[in-house]
């Protein structure tokens, strides 16, 4: 799927799950989508930071809404002590990786997409297609994120705000104008 996403969106997708490890999340939802966007140069980022979406307020607010919901950041806590639990160190498999192919090379475990994050994706590709394109850039990932709807990214906007049906057409827009 991600090979025909351009190298901005494929740099948004890492960048969503860097975000998720970084916040101890052992799972990648629609919040780490919008912040990877966020964070990342191209049209979704531009169109959000347009809409006043700034990075940390929206990861504050991202932290915020999923305390509120008691999650909890493990840090794949619990996935560690069952390997543990059968004599595998993953702390130690992880220096050893870090040693060999640099800091950070190893993450554990590799966060998985929620349902609202894979559907998010599914409409990403679906979007492109309507807007006739082959190819899915930021800017069709972020309209994959409004479309599904329910995640907690909409949530996000809806705290910062950010009108997501003129948030979508800003960004439809700009795909227009970029078409052309």
């Amino acid at each position: 799927m991600f090979d025909k996403f351009t190298e901005l969106a494929k740099r948004a997708v890492m960048a969503s799950q860097d975000v998720a490890v970084s916040m101890g999340h052992d799972f990648i939802g629609t919040e780490h989508m919008l912040l990877g966007l966020a964070q990342t140069a191209g049209t979704a980022g531009e169109v959000l930071r347009e809409h006043g979406v700034e990075l940390s307020r929206a990861r504050q607010e991202t932290v915020r809404l999923l305390e509120e919901a008691g999650v909890v950041a493990t840090g794949g806590q619990p996935a560690k002590d069952a390997l543990a639990s059968i004599g595998i160190d993953v702390a130690e498999i992880q220096r050893r990786a870090d040693d060999t192919f640099g800091p950070g090379a190893f993450h554990f475990p590799r966060p998985a997409y929620t349902p609202h994050a894979k559907k998010a994706l599914e409409l990403t590709v679906r979007e492109a297609m309507t807007l006739g394109q082959q190819h899915f850039g930021t800017e069709h990932m972020l309209l994959g994120l409004l479309a599904e709807g329910e995640g907690v990214a909409i949530k996000v906007l809806t705290a910062l705000d950010v009108d997501t049906a003129d948030l979508r057409q800003s960004v439809l827009n700009r795909a227009a104008h970029q078409a052309s």
